[in-house]
């Protein structure tokens, strides 16, 4: 990550202590992943302290040993959704490096798809944006850091630098394809894959134009 992809020192993650005993890491553990299903199954007003201890099982005190407050259990949530779609842009960076990535936008449209399925309670939360000044400005900064995995993977798949015109492409490939998923998967049950493999065809020509106008350019 970079110095300007970085959020801000104040958007650090509000957490009273870090567990250390597996004991502690398996009860924090337990606590957010109640707070997803909450999330996903019963929505943002149904995320109470007292509901997320009922959901995992422990005391409402357990909670407030890692967590001061509802919002700091959501930043928290909200951070391992976004770190989820951070470690998979390295992935495909990896991929594309090693000379793997065969199909980039049949793959990448793939590995995100997964993503929002897996993260049913992220969908829930970015769908209300129901997001603190401080996990908006990681999201920002999330976003900022899968377009220069693109365009990474894009100056290797040309051989050369995209430059200012790369940077642009990128970034408007992750707001297109943010919105077309957003809207896929915000009704919750089963996506329509129909419409994912629309959003397939409609970056492959895109990237097809790009690459042709990048590689004369």
């Amino acid at each position: 990550m970079t110095e300007a992809t970085k959020p801000e020192p104040d958007a650090r993650p509000r957490v009273r202590r870090q567990p250390q005993q597996a004991r502690s890491r398996a009860r924090a553990e337990a606590i957010l992943a109640a707070a997803d299903r909450i999330l996903s199954q019963e929505g943002y007003e149904a995320l109470t302290m007292r509901r997320i201890a009922e959901e995992a099982g422990v005391p409402v005190g357990s909670i407030y040993q890692f967590h001061p407050d509802k919002s700091a259990v959501v930043d928290a949530l909200g951070r391992r959704y976004l770190e989820g779609f951070e470690t998979a842009i390295d992935g495909l960076v990896e991929r594309a490096v090693a000379g793997e990535l065969t199909d980039l936008v049949g793959t990448m449209v793939d590995v995100y798809t997964e993503l929002f399925r897996s993260q049913p309670g992220g969908m829930a939360l970015w769908a209300g944006r129901h997001l603190s000044p401080e996990l908006a400005r990681a999201d920002e900064a999330s976003n900022a850091l899968i377009a220069d995995g693109l365009r990474r993977i894009i100056e290797r798949l040309t051989g050369g630098s995209g430059g200012e015109r790369a940077q642009r492409a990128t970034r408007m490939v992750v707001w297109a394809a943010n919105a077309v998923l957003h809207e896929v998967f915000k009704g919750g049950g089963e996506p329509d894959l129909e419409t994912v493999d629309e959003l397939k065809r409609m970056l492959h020509c895109y990237w097809e134009d790009l690459r042709g106008r990048l590689t004369t350019g």
